[in-house]
């Protein structure tokens, strides 16, 4: 149930762990499995078309039944059935739910032009568009997606301002100290980055024209992106039997609370056995690894003990600058600067709890970053 990344993933796996009957692949797009990565960087600049956003090989064939442009309403766990929005119902043996995750907009911002997220291909489409066109870009958001974006347009010639609620960007995956040094990235290439501020609401009649703050500033746009996170799409479980915690609440193996049901990618909240809390992991690593543990536990359902899965990992690219990040920076007591230094934003930093590594960032330290992470593996496994 899903057909991006994570449902692409667990399609292959089923086939590739032995399972040889019918299998369906149900998305609400009606995009066959693409990247979401270059959506904010290479794609959104105009560097790849859409072809080269892919996952399929030319000749790859699953012997599956796609519904593309079909949206789930519902799960009859009595019945076994998946209700989709155009009446029909889809019985199944076993469920792999991998619906992802949705872009959170600003209230009150429907139908006003020049308003954008950034989430699918044809978020991307629109908003490519509307940068070619120029002009002021406010980007509401300083994490990740929204910095992709902002560097991408300032590469693109428009002039671009950063608004971030928090006193600094990325301080939740970070942490404070090296949150503010990956964030500095905007200064260092001329964008402005105005934190610690909230946004009151937008302004204009029919296209915005500027982004309105609580303490009363005024930030002219001519074009508005909302980076403020994302939402796991998991309302249509509603009622059906499987536990929802900001998604669906799953054991260290992807199983939910229903028996031939299991979850993966976006919308799901793995428990995390080191830290002993469910997480949900929305990045391109999970969504591409953790598909193989829970296709194993739909198939042989309570025959095998979970293991533990991989620290999480992702990257960025920002204003030339590669960003890798693997572990959790929430409970380390210490991060030291391992490798290189970090005005010259090239470094590599290691995160430690009671002495052991947890986590590792690295700027374009691809190759220290990979040794590092093996480590850390290892050590927190």
């Amino acid at each position: 149930m899903g057909a991006s990344l994570a449902g692409l993933s667990a399609a292959r796996s089923l086939r590739k762990q032995g399972y040889d009957g019918r299998l369906v692949v149900i998305g609400d797009e009606p995009h066959r499995p693409y990247d979401r990565p270059p959506l904010s960087k290479e794609f959104l600049a105009g560097g790849i078309g859409e072809a080269d956003l892919a996952l399929e090989t030319d000749d790859e064939d699953l012997q599956a039944e796609w519904l593309l442009g079909s949206r789930a309403t519902g799960l009859d766990r009595t019945e076994r059935a998946i209700r989709l929005a155009d009446g029909r119902e889809v019985r199944v043996d076993g469920i792999v739910i991998a619906t992802g995750a949705a872009a959170r907009r600003l209230p009150g911002t429907d139908g006003l032009a020049g308003v954008h997220v950034l989430r699918t291909l044809d978020d991307a489409r629109g908003l490519r568009d509307q940068l070619a066109r120029g002009g002021r870009l406010v980007v509401i958001g300083g994490g990740f997606i929204g910095a992709e974006v902002a560097s991408t347009a300032h590469t693109l010639g428009l002039d671009v301002t950063v608004i971030e609620a928090a006193p600094t960007p990325l301080a939740g995956p970070l942490g404070e100290a090296m949150g503010g040094i990956v964030s500095a990235l905007h200064a260092d290439h001329g964008v402005r980055l105005l934190c610690g501020v909230g946004v009151k609401g937008l302004s204009g009649e029919r296209r915005v024209d500027a982004v309105l703050l609580e303490d009363g500033r005024s930030v002219p746009a001519d074009s508005v992106v909302v980076g403020v996170g994302a939402r796991p799409c998991v309302e249509w479980l509603e009622g059906s039997g499987v536990a929802l915690d900001n998604g669906v609440k799953c054991g260290a193996d992807g199983r939910t609370s229903l028996a031939g049901v299991v979850a993966v990618g976006d919308c799901a909240s793995w428990y995390d056995p080191r830290a002993g809390v469910h997480r949900r992991v929305e990045h391109w690593t999970g969504a591409r690894e953790r598909p193989d543990a829970a296709v194993a536990a739909l198939l042989s359902w309570g025959a095998v003990e979970p293991g533990v899965p991989r620290p999480p990992y992702f990257w960025s690219d920002q204003y030339g600058v590669k960003i890798q990040f693997a572990g959790h920076a929430t409970g380390a007591d210490s991060v030291t600067v391992e490798e290189g230094a970090t005005d010259d934003r090239n470094f590599l930093a290691v995160y430690r709890r009671a002495g052991h590594p947890v986590a590792v960032l690295a700027m374009n330290q691809p190759r220290v970053f990979t040794r590092w992470r093996k480590q850390l593996t290892v050590t927190t496994s």
